[in-house]
This record gives structure tokens, C-alpha cells and sequence, in this order.
């Protein structure tokens, strides 16, 4: 039986994931952020305001873990918590001026990552990945907002 490679695919992805990952933490730990506490930086550097729930949400781990994640993050500068104005309940979370500041620090490790991953591949090629990806993508989020924010952050988040 002659292939096209497809039978690889899922292995293909989730190997380029984590190695990208992988790279992408080797060249950001001097930044004194574990794995996790720079993905959570990251949604709340791109969605201000962003609760806890949801994170836990798009980081795809318990809404417990993201709150102790969540105080060891504020303990340590990054974010800070503030009530919902409309339900006291509510926490919701924002970057602070080191976190925002560490941002443009994780954008530009992920961009050296990206380009580092991506030599030897042309233009062209790049945004047919790009397309094909994003379509991928839109086959199977189902109306889940999370993977299209996701598709649209790349590795760094």
C-alpha cells in the first residue's frame, strides 16, 4: 500500500508541538517563568481582564491548579486579580507591567523559535502550512473559540 504520509500526521504535529515547546523553554527559562506561569502570562497579556474559569479553560488543566498557578503568578509580580464590577464573584485577572514587559520578551523568543523551525522552508510554503494549518484547525474546533485563539497564537502560548 503506497502512502502519502497521512497515517503520520497527528505524530508529525504533536512532534513539531513539542519540540517547538521544548526549544521555546530551553531559550526562555532565564526568564524565571515555569512552563505554565509563561502560557498563563501569555492569555492574560493577550486577553486582559480574562477569568479564572477560562483560563483554566484554554490552559486545559483544573480550575484549582490555575488558582494556585494564579497566586503564585501575583505573589511573584506578574498578574494581578480584580472583582468583576458586575458578580463579586468573579476574579478577574490582568498583566502587570513586568508581565507585559516579559511579553515582548516571550513574542521574541517565540519568533527566533518559529524562524529557527522554519529554515529552509520557503515563502510560499510557509503560508500554504499556514492555510492548511488554520483550515485543520477550523475542521475541527466545533465553535470552540479556545483552538481559534489558540491557531492564532503559535507556540509561545
Amino acid at each position: 500500500m503506497v502512502s502519502d504520509g497521512i497515517d503520520r500526521l497527528g505524530f508529525l504535529i504533536h512532534d513539531v508541538q513539542r519540540l517547538m515547546r521544548k526549544r521555546f523553554e530551553t531559550r526562555a527559562s532565564g526568564l524565571g517563568l515555569s512552563s505554565a506561569q509563561w502560557r498563563l502570562m501569555v492569555r492574560v497579556a493577550k486577553e486582559e481582564g480574562i477569568t479564572q474559569a477560562r483560563l483554566a479553560e484554554l490552559l486545559e488543566i483544573e480550575p484549582i491548579s490555575v488558582s494556585r498557578l494564579v497566586d503564585r503568578m501575583e505573589e511573584g509580580g506578574w498578574i494581578e486579580r480584580r472583582q468583576d464590577a458586575a458578580d463579586r464573584r468573579v476574579r478577574m485577572i490582568f498583566p502587570t507591567e513586568k508581565a507585559s514587559a516579559a511579553y515582548a520578551d516571550v513574542k521574541s523568543l517565540a519568533g527566533e523559535v518559529y524562524e529557527q523551525s522554519l529554515t529552509g522552508v520557503s515563502p510560499e510554503d510557509r503560508r500554504v502550512l499556514i492555510r492548511v494549518l488554520d483550515t485543520i484547525v477550523q475542521n475541527l474546533t466545533d465553535g470552540e473559540a479556545s483552538l481559534e485563539i489558540a491557531g492564532k497564537e503559535g507556540a509561545a502560548a
